[in-house]
C-alpha cells in the first residue's frame, strides 16, 4: 500500500463517518479500499457499523450523482477534456455509452458491480437525461450490497484490511458474471415487451 494512500486514509479517519463519505465521493482511492478500511475502523471501535454503512451508501451515491450531473450539463465533450481528473478515460466512456444504449436504464444497477463501466455508466445516464429519481433508486439499490460486502470483509480482515482487493476478487468474479447476466436478461425482456411497429 502506498504511503500517500495511507496518509489520505488516516486523514479521513480523523473525520469519522464524514471521512468515509468523502472518501467515496472523491474516488481518489477505490471504494473497496475505503470501505475495507471502514470495516477495520469498526473493529477498533472508531466508528459503528450502521453509521459506516450509511456514510458508505450516501457517499457512493453522491459520487455517482456528481458524474450524472456532469454528463447532463457538460456532455461528452466536457468529460473528454476533464475526465482524466476523475480517473475516467475515453475508453471507459465508450464502453459505458455502449452499455447504456444497448441495455437501457436498468443497466445502472448491474454496472455498479462491473469494472471499467462501474463509475462511467453514470455519465451516459446524465447525457440521456435519465429521470433523476430512477437513476438514484438504481444507484442506492446497488450501493447497499456493495457497502455491506466490503465493510464485512474489512471487519473480517481487521488489521489486514489492505489485502481486501485480493480477498474480494474470488467473490467479485461470480458477482460480476451475475450482473452481466442480469443486464442481458433485462435487455431481452425489454426488447420482447416493446411492441414492434408494422409497416
Amino acid at each position: 500500500m502506498e504511503e500517500a494512500i495511507l496518509d489520505i486514509l488516516e486523514w479521513l479517519t480523523s473525520l469519522g463517518y464524514l471521512g468515509i463519505a468523502i472518501g467515496l465521493m472523491l474516488e481518489v482511492i477505490p471504494s473497496e479500499i475505503v470501505l475495507g478500511y471502514g470495516g477495520y475502523l469498526i473493529v477498533i471501535g472508531k466508528v459503528g457499523f450502521l453509521g459506516a454503512f450509511a456514510a458508505g451508501v450516501i457517499g457512493g451515491t453522491i459520487a455517482q450523482l456528481i458524474l450524472y450531473w456532469l454528463g447532463s450539463y457538460g456532455g461528452r465533450p466536457f468529460l473528454e477534456n476533464y475526465g482524466k481528473f476523475l480517473l475516467i478515460k475515453n475508453h471507459h466512456l465508450d464502453v459505458a455509452e455502449s452499455w447504456f444504449e444497448k441495455y437501457g436504464s436498468g443497466v445502472i444497477f448491474g454496472a455498479r458491480f462491473i469494472p471499467v463501466v462501474r463509475h462511467a455508466i453514470s455519465i451516459p445516464a446524465g447525457i440521456a437525461k435519465m429521470p433523476l429519481w430512477k437513476f438514484t433508486f438504481y444507484t442506492v439499490a446497488a450501493m447497499i450490497p456493495w457497502t455491506i460486502f466490503f465493510l464485512y470483509l474489512g471487519i473480517e480482515l481487521g488489521s489486514n484490511w489492505m489485502y481486501i482487493k485480493e480477498v474480494a476478487r474470488p467473490y467479485l468474479i461470480p458477482i460480476t458474471s451475475f450482473a452481466v447476466l442480469m443486464a442481458i436478461v433485462y435487455y431481452l425482456v425489454k426488447r420482447y415487451k416493446t411492441p414492434r411497429t408494422t409497416e
